[in-house]
């Protein structure tokens, strides 16, 4: 027999009760130990479904009023999220944010999450797709075309990227490489191709010339009109570009699966993949290493014919 379910507070004024418990959900998440990236997700995901919820009211007005309600809530809003194509990733954290939203009022809801496609064949550019995306990077100039080789042949995040100074490129007559500031207190340097160095190359003549510091320490690599560029100014850069390819919602960690996938394809190891990537588990970097159908098939046919 079930246990019966003992309403906290009183359905029907649910815009005060979604508002009481989204200032305490923001309070929480303000002294929490959550990434940065994470507290502003869950923000704005709480956010999000407050405002569904004051608009969605008259259906749910016992969304804070106990657990049945609160859950029938959440999964309307799951449904709704689903019907908008958001995507599995996104449903999932949102369900943990207003989940985490709930506990600051006392309810411990349970909302089925989205399921989640296997971990295939990352999103690489094909080589072809990869040629259109380098020319019209070149189309736009000599920082574009170095933004993209350090994606592209370093396999930096855009936060990465946008971390860079010009202190972090060591270019020499032969060799070259970039120091890329991860995930916490994590530097990790990465050998440059000589199309990475000959791109930098260029942009560093531009970049250093009217500045001259000893040794271009505390020179934000990127500058824009306004400054240094902020990693959601190198991510329009990189929307951009895929416009202009013919790519359109390009972004730059498709850039980053592209360098994975060419290692792997090259022949290295999973354990060179991790350590160039900046990986803390081999799970992660393993996703490179499960060929799609279009591979498969082309073993098959060096093997067989």
């Amino acid at each position: 027999m079930n246990a019966p379910v003992v309403p906290l507070r009183p359905a029907g004024d649910v815009a005060a009760a979604a508002q009481h418990a989204l200032a305490a959900v923001h309070r929480h998440l303000g002294r929490c130990k959550l990434s940065a990236n994470t507290v502003k997700a869950y923000r704005r995901q709480s956010s999000a479904y407050a405002a569904w919820l004051v608009e969605h009211g008259a259906d749910h007005d016992d969304a804070f009023a106990d657990v049945v309600g609160a859950e029938a809530a959440v999964t309307a809003w799951r449904k709704h999220m689903m019907g908008a194509r958001r995507s599995p990733a996104t449903i999932n954290q949102a369900l943990a944010a207003v989940t985490l939203l709930y506990a600051q009022v006392g309810l411990r809801i349970d909302v089925k999450s989205a399921r989640l496609p296997k971990p295939g064949e990352p999103d690489a550019l094909t080589p072809a797709e990869q040629g259109r995306v380098e020319r019209a990077a070149a189309r736009r100039g000599v920082r574009d075309r170095a933004i993209v080789a350090v994606l592209l042949y370093a396999g930096a995040r855009v936060e990465e990227c946008g971390r860079l100074e010009t202190g972090d490129v060591v270019l020499t007559a032969r060799t070259g490489h970039v120091r890329l500031h991860g995930k916490g207190d994590e530097v990790r340097t990465v050998p440059l191709p000589p199309i990475a160095r000959e791109h930098l190359a260029a942009w560093l003549d531009t970049r250093v010339g009217a500045e001259t510091p000893a040794d271009g320490t505390g020179v934000p690599l990127w500058c824009g009109q306004r400054g240094r560029l902020t990693d959601s100014g190198i991510t329009q850069i990189i929307v951009a570009i895929g416009q202009d390819a013919g790519l359109p919602g390009l972004r730059p960690h498709r850039l980053r699966h592209t360098y994975a996938t060419r290692l792997r394809q090259g022949g290295a190891d999973a354990a060179q993949v991790q350590a160039l990537l900046g990986h803390t588990s081999l799970e992660t970097t393993a996703r490179y290493f499960r060929a799609g159908p279009a591979e498969q098939a082309a073993v098959v046919d060096r093997v067989f014919t």
